[in-house]
């Protein structure tokens, strides 16, 4: 049952992100401002450093073209992006300390370097014509706000359960 668990969170989160979506905008002092939840890709990114670089990768993969069928136009987009993500995530975690707090920080770090990366790619083809400061302002810093509320939330929560299934896949008999 245990084994499950890993995927099942991801698959919950990827249905949680469109409903958590429906509060934004957020019209603060009669300027709107846009939350993206990036709950998946965080957890995700724990999968990479705490469990195994690869099937985070594979999630990613997966859950990367399901995002891009259903919530996007562009094939391949979300299915590069979750990968590299990934993979960078665990690259940086060789050189540093598996703490969860610095974790956490870079977690949020490449959500914005995601967000970032999105908006340049849709900036070049043309699907936004917004400026960078109103981007910086109306959409990235919201956005960060409210992914690091939910990563001190349910940080721990998430180690803990990937540390779970690591120690009962490395205590199962070959």
């Amino acid at each position: 049952m245990m084994r499950f668990i890993v995927p099942a969170i991801a698959v919950v989160l990827f249905y949680l992100e469109p409903v958590f979506g429906l509060f934004s905008p957020l019209d603060i002092g009669g300027e709107y401002r846009y939350l993206i939840p990036r709950f998946l890709i965080m957890y995700l990114i724990f999968i990479s450093i705490y469990y195994s670089r690869n099937r985070a990768m594979a999630y990613a993969l997966f859950f990367g073209l399901l995002y891009d069928v259903f919530f996007l136009d562009i094939i391949g987009l979300y299915s590069f992006l979750y990968p590299l993500i990934c993979l960078i995530a665990s690259f940086i975690m060789r050189y540093i300390r598996q703490h969860l707090i610095v974790t956490t920080l870079m977690s949020l770090v490449l959500v914005g370097g995601l967000e970032f990366a999105l908006y340049q790619f849709f900036s070049l083809i043309g699907l936004t014509d917004i400026s960078l400061q109103e981007f910086v302002r109306e959409r990235l810093v919201p956005t960060m706000i409210a992914n690091s509320i939910f990563l001190v939330v349910l940080g721990w929560a998430f180690k803990y359960v990937i540390n779970a299934r690591l120690l009962q896949r490395l205590n199962q008999p070959n």
